[in-house]
């Protein structure tokens, strides 16, 4: 089983504007609302790609009765821990730019934090956790040590998303796969970078730290791939951006999905370029039809 950890989850509330001017009024010319959070996204990519996963994490009030009722309307498994606050809602404008306005989110208590780290108690060796995003207020401050110590002692792999300190804490506990972007490699290594040449002898050194794989994504210049001694290179397949949310969840997951499907490496980092870069030109995460078709664009380079 595959269970992905979103431990501050959201309603992402996305309004269409002209243009957005500040300290004035401004119409929406439409909006949508989607079940957010980085966990949520990957259980939303391996569900449409029919790999059977199950969702963990937090969920409160109103909002979270939300969420709850949409997992139930999309046949999605799901083993949220009720808590006592709200969920958070985000605010994504798009206008002239991209403007985004995150809510801070529950309070997470130290009662409701033990009943979450009891349902990953029934982990079984060979599952994979996939914890992804930000820890909600009230949650421990090694809240992250603590799943993956469990993942470790079920002999269960686990896949980490995050990034600063805590992305370089989890590398040294030998992942199954990170996936920076090409600032937080940056961010990691204190390092500046131009181009993906300079960017290779780290990603060889996060394998060399424990990740067993690395993706870097570049956004518009492509992605590299770290296995063993070998580096690949997926040039970005030309298209209009619509909705950058979700892009980079959902290269985890069509990756982590792939690999654990029976896939060779190569083979799933092509389906991961396929996943993100088709949910770069959706609204929402990208359906199985526009993956396979965005995935016969997909080239791979041996660098």
């Amino acid at each position: 089983m595959i269970y992905s950890v979103t431990l501050n989850p959201s309603i992402d509330y996305i309004v269409q504007l002209e243009e957005f001017s500040e300290g004035k009024l401004n119409r929406s010319e439409g909006e949508y609302v989607n079940v957010g959070g980085k966990g949520i996204m990957v259980s939303k990519l391996l569900t449409n790609i029919g790999v059977e996963n199950k969702a963990l994490g937090f969920l409160g009030g109103f909002t979270g009765d939300y969420i709850y009722s949409w997992f139930k309307d999309q046949g999605m498994a799901e083993d949220f821990t009720k808590v006592g606050q709200n969920t958070r809602i985000n605010v994504k404008l798009k206008g002239n730019q991209e403007s985004e306005i995150n809510g801070k989110g529950p309070s997470i208590s130290s009662e409701e934090e033990k009943d979450f780290l009891n349902k990953l108690a029934g982990l079984n060796k060979g599952d994979t956790v996939i914890i992804s995003g930000s820890a909600a207020p009230g949650l421990s401050k090694d809240i992250f040590d603590q799943i993956i110590k469990i993942c470790k002692d079920k002999e269960a792999d686990f896949v980490i998303d995050t990034s600063g300190q805590a992305l370089r804490k989890a590398i040294y506990l030998k992942p199954l796969l990170i996936k920076p972007n090409f600032d937080e490699v940056s961010e990691l290594f204190g390092q500046e970078f131009t181009s993906k040449d300079e960017i290779i002898p780290y990603g060889k050194k996060c394998l060399e730290m424990g990740a067993q794989y690395a993706i870097v994504s570049m956004g518009g210049d492509g992605a590299l791939f770290f296995d063993g001694d070998s580096v690949y290179y997926a040039p970005a397949v030309e298209g209009v951006l619509v909705n950058s949310v979700g892009a980079g969840d959902s290269m985890l997951a069509g990756f982590v999905g792939s690999i654990k499907s029976g896939l060779e490496p190569l083979e799933a980092f092509k389906w991961s370029v396929a996943s993100g870069t088709a949910t770069a030109f959706c609204q929402d995460i990208a359906t199985k039809d526009h993956i396979d078709e965005i995935y016969r664009k997909i080239k791979i380079e041996r660098l």
